[in-house]
């Protein structure tokens, strides 16, 4: 029985395709390292909230979202070096690759200090705890403490490089590694503080920002003397000419990434402004619970994009309409489990998860369910057509819905409070699904025309 067992699952990871074979074993790695990511990510929510307070953790929230707008300054870089280095290495052009690498650093080197000398000479003159509603029972230096994550964020800007270098040469289970073991350590850290120091904001924010930065620091060191020491970031091999092809690609995905995070990261902001900073908490806790199906989905789909974008470039269309035949049915099947995740969430989940430091209703469970399905089906569609280049659409999509979903959250907040955020997006996503899903599939059947092309 046991070595029937065993001969299936060697067979299920050696047959087939070799592009989906790699798919397969990536995918079932990344699923032990993501699930040690949910756990962590899990414990630390009570963990920090007990720490501090709830209205200490919705502004870390707060302010991280803020900052986190700083990662649409790459311009598209990132995601363009993506698909122009998984170009590159399915043609076997490793010379073109440590140039398209190498430019990219120095470009991001560049933007990322840049902006830390702005940010250095601005902050001092914005009142953050106006600007985020802040009580006056909060006594942090609240000006000192987003210096510190802005300050990280410029570091991990540059160096978190090495995950997208990994993920282009097919190995994002190794990436996913890197995130688990930063996260681990901020665990530990904010564990032993936990013991040892009063609860400080200033403290927690030093931690949580920190040590992700430095096991990023160490990954890309250890990696590039070993192996991707072939396609390793050099002096000799940065050519600002080549940061224009790069450009090309990404500048599409530089408008999308200011979509999504005008579309994602502004619904703190948002509650943080017109309810307060306790509801900030309230949201991304019950938003951490069903971000764990977002992530499952993302396990299976990041392989993808490296693997589209070179099935793409060898013009393998056969394995491209049957990977995402599959990958619709998985989609399908994790929308049906989300509902037994609906119905237990008030009543059982967050009570064992965080008992009774916080109450999340019912009813924004029920919306954020909703809103899990259709995100994960909005990255199904967006993930194929950014593997095959196909994303001027999705470009024209993002920017009229930025321009619908804020007056509309605005408007839905003060109505309804916090499900307001939840309904809003959940709406942009629908909307964006129709037509992606459309374009997809004139795609797959080599029918696209026109918009639908680009």
């Amino acid at each position: 029985m046991i070595k029937k067992i065993k001969q299936k699952i060697y067979s299920f990871f050696s047959k087939g395709h070799s592009r989906t074979v790699l798919a397969k074993k990536n995918i079932a790695i990344s699923f032990f390292i993501k699930g040690g990511s949910v756990i962590i990510g899990l414990l630390l929510v009570p963990m920090t909230i007990n720490y501090v307070s709830p209205i200490q953790y919705g502004i870390w929230l707060t302010i991280s979202s803020l900052i986190g707008w700083m990662n649409f300054f790459d311009i598209g870089m990132g995601n363009g070096l993506r698909n122009k280095l998984t170009e590159a290495l399915a043609l076997n052009e490793y010379r073109l690759a440590k140039i398209y690498i190498s430019t990219t650093y120095a470009s991001l080197l560049i933007i990322s200090f840049c902006l830390f000398v702005f940010f250095c000479f601005l902050n001092p003159y914005i009142n953050w705890q106006t600007f985020l509603n802040i009580p006056e029972s909060v006594k942090d230096d609240i000006s000192s403490v987003v210096l510190i994550i802005f300050s990280s964020f410029c570091l991990q800007f540059v160096f978190q490089l090495i995950n997208t270098v990994l993920t282009a040469v097919h190995k994002p289970a190794i990436a996913g590694l890197i995130l688990l073991i930063g996260q681990l350590c901020v665990l530990i850290t904010i564990y032993i503080m936990t013991k040892t120091i009063q609860g400080n904001l200033t403290v927690l924010v030093m931690a949580l920002t920190m040590n992700p930065v430095i096991v990023l620091l160490l990954a890309s060191v250890f990696f590039y003397k070993t192996k991707l020491r072939n396609i390793a970031p050099a002096f000799s091999h940065i050519d600002f000419s080549y940061s224009k092809k790069i450009f090309k690609v990404g500048g599409h995905f530089f408008i999308i990434q200011i979509g999504a995070i005008v579309l994602l990261q502004t619904d703190n902001i948002i509650l943080s402004k017109f309810v307060g900073p306790e509801s900030v908490t309230k949201f991304n806790v019950a938003l951490k619970l069903f971000s764990t199906v977002i992530m499952l989905f993302s396990i299976i789909m990041i392989p993808y994009w490296s693997a589209f974008t070179d099935a793409n470039a060898k013009k393998d269309y056969e394995w491209i309409k049957a990977s995402m035949r599959k990958i619709r049915r998985i989609w399908f099947l994790i929308s049906i489990v989300l509902i037994p995740l609906i119905l237990m969430s008030s009543n059982f989940i967050y009570k064992v998860w965080i008992g009774n430091l916080i109450e999340i209703p019912f009813s924004l469970s029920f919306w954020l369910g909703l809103y899990v399905i259709a995100y994960i089906c909005l990255n199904l569609n967006s993930y194929f057509l950014n593997g095959v280049g196909k994303i001027r659409l999705q470009l024209y999509l993002y920017i009229i819905v930025c321009i619908v979903n804020i007056p509309l959250c605005c408007f839905l907040v003060k109505k309804i409070g916090v499900n307001g955020i939840v309904i809003s997006n959940l709406l942009m996503f629908i909307g964006m699904n129709i037509i992606l899903w459309i374009q997809t599939n004139k795609i797959l059947a080599h029918t696209d025309k026109n918009v639908w092309s680009k």
